[in-house]
């Protein structure tokens, strides 16, 4: 059983990337195996992409329950190995349960969370709007509609770096607009992908209209083989570009 839960949490796709990669294993291994997503979502990224890769891939091992159908999980019990539902108890050789999420404690500890749990900031300069001088970058950080990834991440602290040094020499910082990718891995060499670019609009991060897209539904196995090494690529890029 694999458990997702409510937006927001960190790489929304990651869920179901994990239940791919479980399956690609279960199938060598053990193939009579079945994974449930237990889903407290009625939706979730790259949807239709994951569908028809699990089908293509994984025939009926992979099944999917959103929050209205029995995926919203009431209680769980590890002593038993179950979990409870509005439509009754699931019980799994393994669970995955995974918790709603937030910033981190020395964030929420410092009072740069608010009410929900995570930091609010001036999404010109990711200074926080409850303690000034203190920038809030990644995950941590409410950007608009920017998802939390790794990608975000790195590109919101380079956007953050400039505004410091703008601030520091007394000058106003400059709007700008940024992009996300996400890779998801369906097996070893199956991937997929989505991408966007956000933009400032009264200083909130919002998604350009008509920007980005994301893997063709039908696309040929070739396709879905390239972009598995765009995004071992893309891993050693972002990991060269922050630790050289």
């Amino acid at each position: 059983l694999i458990c997702p839960p409510a937006l927001p949490y960190r790489c929304p796709p990651a869920p179901y990337e994990r239940a791919s990669l479980v399956a690609h294993y279960l199938s060598q291994h053990k193939p009579r195996s079945k994974i449930l997503i237990l889903d407290a979502k009625e939706q979730f990224p790259k949807q239709a992409l994951f569908s028809a890769g699990w089908k293509s891939l994984y025939g009926r091992m992979i099944e999917w329950f959103n929050g209205s159908a029995g995926g919203l999980i009431l209680r769980a019990d590890a002593k038993n190995m179950t979990v409870e539902t509005e439509f009754g108890i699931e019980r799994g050789d393994v669970i995955n349960l995974i918790p709603s999420q937030w910033a981190g404690r020395i964030a929420r500890y410092s009072g740069l969370a608010d009410e929900s749990g995570w930091c609010p900031v001036d999404q010109l300069t990711f200074e926080s709007t409850l303690h000034t001088g203190i920038h809030v970058i990644g995950d941590a950080a409410i950007a608009g509609v920017m998802p939390k990834s790794g990608f975000s991440a790195s590109k919101q602290a380079k956007v953050t770096a400039a505004s410091v040094i703008s601030l520091l020499n007394e000058k106003e910082p400059t709007s700008y607009s940024i992009s996300n990718t996400c890779y998801s891995f369906l097996a070893p060499d199956y991937a997929i992908s989505v991408s966007a670019i956000y933009q400032l609009s009264d200083r909130e991060l919002v998604k350009v209209k008509g920007s980005g897209g994301v893997s063709p539904l039908n696309a040929e196995l070739s396709e879905r083989r390239a972009e598995a090494v765009y995004a071992q690529r893309w891993y050693d890029s972002i990991t060269q570009d922050m630790f050289g």
